[in-house]
């Protein structure tokens, strides 16, 4: 278990209303404010928050974490209530403004969020509880073991006394923060692991605003962008004549987005640098301006960027040209039978090979897809001369204020973010570039403004998944045992290789290599990166091997990873083989999987990723050349289940995501230019064809918590093509399905 000592908590003098507040860190040192202490150097990857009591003994939780649609607004606190022993009726959960003094990676991504803040969380429950009880025996005058709490109040079964944690606060504020507070067994959880409602459901269902694009402020102006019609072009001239007539124009400017030789972080990959801003009186007057509006663009020439990537320095090389999907594909088909990077070998692979009785060898494509947030990009700023404010919907704040920082000239100390609930974001909103476009142009036209993307600007400005490609070569000998595999992957301009993860470990010659291709096509973060496309080739594929080798699917699986148990092959294998058996295990038994196989047209998947192991089975039938997908069952290992309600909502979201993706998700160009602008062309998943029963089963055991807002999303692409083949006889190489149905 880990520890924080005393340095790991801000505590605070008394309220004025009498109540106390508990400031904690996570993986961090703080002393007492009284100290004025600092953080401890070389900490890293913080996620802070803290806990108020006020006098009429409400218990006000802050949530430091943007809030995304993963639930993370209600589970983080249901930890700190837990072991701060209180009623959950008792807790006002409040967002966090960006706060870089108090708080740190107050961001969310890679399914990290209750995965990391899980002990820090608890501890500064359980601290600020023992802190109370100590004030209750120092005002009592007993010893302070004999002091208990119950639902936010403090008991002294001796005396009959009790007090609320209100009435205690203000003493509680005087006392010194103890250290290595012991914690709460698992069996004695009372929210932990019970379903509570989405704390901001009542102000969802009644249209209350929360989003970005709710943002109203008086004298606010509007804005859009114009960028380019395609990647590998660039700003060459602007005639905005007409546009400037229109009613209620007020400007029309080019923004550059970063300065030329700006070292660009992580987090800063943005498809235009220079775009053109129309600003107005309403969106619809800036609207109308922006059809009208003449921009002459022009081809870019090749360059090199250079990159701080979480402290990697990298040279990206960023190539001229109008590209293709079709020159894509071709590209990536030559890269089969071309030199690739050695990420991992074990044994002999080539010899293996050449003694194997039977081989089969696929490759796999996945097509570019566009994240298609229900709320387009948008961002409020309200820039003055030696300060600004600025809210919106954004995944990394913390790291994008920095960027900001540099490009308008304002210290960070004079920047204030409120970051809003996200309409959508499945790593999108990782690169926020709009919010320093939206601060730009409040600069420029010194008045608070609100950017808004149309559908159109947010689906054809990049930063989509990678388009991949991987091909998969399998040997077997005479008994049907696997005994060589190799894979070879890579995408443009990403690879999505993970060399550790299974089957490695699980045979004995195994070879995993990569390649890459330049692009001018931005890509970045989606939905379970990576592990999106691998887990579809991969599971694919494995389905082909056990059908080759005449075993049942799940059973040839099980029958991998028991070899990965016992006699593991490497040292760097990333999957625990027990639990990844455990998923398979539990969707095997719960949807009946060996009376089924025969007389359903199923299919089976597994995959392991963000700490987390999840496994479906897709029941499917075919009516007028589509699938109706009757039932998905999902077998999932995410440790402790903080909010069962939550959990689900995301693996539903998860799996039927999956499904709209893998049957209809694609982005093509042509000359650089993206061929779906809105939703008549990029087909999304309707209602009518989500899965009719989805049954969800959670594997129990009292491991700390890893990620739950990405896993369920990967093995969907497979459990469903392998239910295709069952039902028509046909593999399925590339996605979308829906172009080989």
């Amino acid at each position: 278990m880990e520890k924080l000592n005393r340095r790991s908590f801000l505590q605070s003098a008394a309220l004025s209303s009498g109540g106390f507040m508990l400031s904690f860190s996570y993986f961090s040192s703080f002393a007492s404010t009284g100290d004025n202490a600092k953080v401890a150097p070389g900490t890293q990857h913080e996620i802070n928050g803290f806990v108020k009591i006020t006098s009429d003994n409400i218990i006000q939780i802050m949530s430091p974490n943007p809030e995304g649609g993963q639930g993370v607004k209600t589970s983080m606190p249901m930890i700190v209530a837990e072991e701060l022993d209180v009623d959950w009726k008792q807790v006002q959960v409040i967002q966090a403004d960006l706060d870089t003094k108090h708080f740190t990676r107050q961001y969310i991504g890679g399914s990290q969020a209750i995965h990391q803040g899980w002990m820090p969380l608890r501890q500064a429950g359980a601290t600020a509880r023992r802190m109370l009880m100590k004030a209750a025996a120092k005002q009592w005058q007993v010893p302070v073991e004999e002091i208990s709490t119950s639902l936010g109040v403090l008991h002294h079964k001796k005396s009959g006394k009790s007090a609320k944690y209100g009435d205690l606060a203000s003493l509680a504020a005087q006392i010194n923060v103890p250290q290595n507070t012991p914690l709460k067994s698992v069996k004695d959880f009372s929210i932990i692991g019970k379903s509570k409602q989405n704390v901001d459901l009542k102000k969802i269902v009644t249209g209350q605003p929360l989003y970005g694009i709710d943002t109203q402020v008086k004298g606010m102006l509007h804005a859009m962008i114009v960028h380019p019609p395609a990647f590998g072009l660039e700003l060459k001239s602007i005639n905005d004549s007409e546009a400037r007539k229109m009613r209620g124009i007020k400007d029309i400017f080019p923004i550059k987005v970063f300065n030329d030789g700006y070292e660009k972080s992580f987090f800063d990959t943005i498809s235009f640098n220079q775009v053109v801003a129309i600003v107005g009186n309403s969106t619809w007057e800036v609207l109308q301006a922006k059809k009208v509006l003449q921009v002459e663009w022009q081809e870019i020439k090749s360059y090199t960027q250079n990159r701080n990537m979480l402290g990697r320095k990298t040279v990206e090389n960023i190539p001229a040209g109008l590209e293709n999907t079709s020159q894509h594909v071709a590209q990536m088909s030559a890269k089969k039978d071309s030199f690739a990077t050695v990420r991992r070998k074990d044994g002999d692979v080539e010899a293996a090979f050449k003694q194997a009785a039977k081989i089969i060898e696929k490759t796999y494509y996945g097509p570019y897809l566009a994240h298609n947030c229900m709320e387009p990009m948008n961002f409020f700023a309200d820039v003055k001369a030696n300060s600004a404010s600025l809210a919106g919907p954004i995944q990394k704040p913390e790291l994008t204020e920095q960027s900001l920082s540099a490009r308008i000239s304002i210290p960070l100390d004079k920047i204030n973010i409120k970051m809003t609930r996200l309409g959508g974001g499945f790593g999108k909103r990782s690169y926020a570039h709009w919010m320093i476009e939206a601060a730009l142009i409040s600069q420029k036209v010194q008045a608070p403004v609100k950017l808004q993307y149309t559908r159109e600007d947010d689906m054809t400005s990049g930063v989509y998944r990678s388009t991949y490609s991987a091909t998969y070569k399998a040997g077997l000998d005479a008994q049907n045992n696997l005994i060589a595999f190799h894979v070879k992957a890579g995408g443009i301009p990403e690879s999505p290789l993970y060399p550790n993860r299974f089957p490695a470990g699980a045979v004995d010659h195994y070879l995993a290599e990569e390649w890459t291709i330049d692009s001018n096509i931005t890509v970045g973060s989606f939905r379970a990166p990576r592990s999106n496309f691998m887990a579809a080739a991969e599971q694919s594929f494995l389905d082909e091997v056990a059908e080759l080798a005449g075993k049942d699917p799940i059973d040839f699986r099980l029958e991998l990873l028991k070899r990965a148990a016992e006699k593991p092959v490497g040292k760097n294998n990333e999957y625990e083989p027990e639990r990844y058996a455990g998923v398979l295990k539990l969707v095997q038994e719960k949807s009946n999987w060996k009376n089924i196989k025969s007389t359903k047209k199923v299919g089976v998947s597994a995959y392991f990723c963000h700490d987390s192991y999840a496994a479906n089975v897709i029941e499917l039938d075919m009516k007028d050349g589509m699938p109706v997908i009757e039932k998905v069952h999902c077998a999932i290992d995410c440790g402790i289940v903080i909010n069962p309600t939550g959990a689900r909502n995301m693996v539903e979201g998860g799996v039927i995501d999956g499904i709209g993706s893998a049957l209809f998700g694609k982005m093509t160009l042509e000359q650089g230019v993206p061929q779906h602008k809105n939703f008549d062309t990029y087909r999304m998943i309707r209602m009518n064809e989500a899965p009719k029963t989805m049954n969800i089963h959670f594997v129990k055991n009292e491991i700390d918590p890893s990620g739950m807002g990405e896993p369920a999303y990967p093995p969907v692409f497979a459990a469903l093509a392998n239910a295709l083949y069952k039902a028509t006889g046909k593999r399925h190489y590339a996605q979308p399905f829906i172009d080989n149905l």
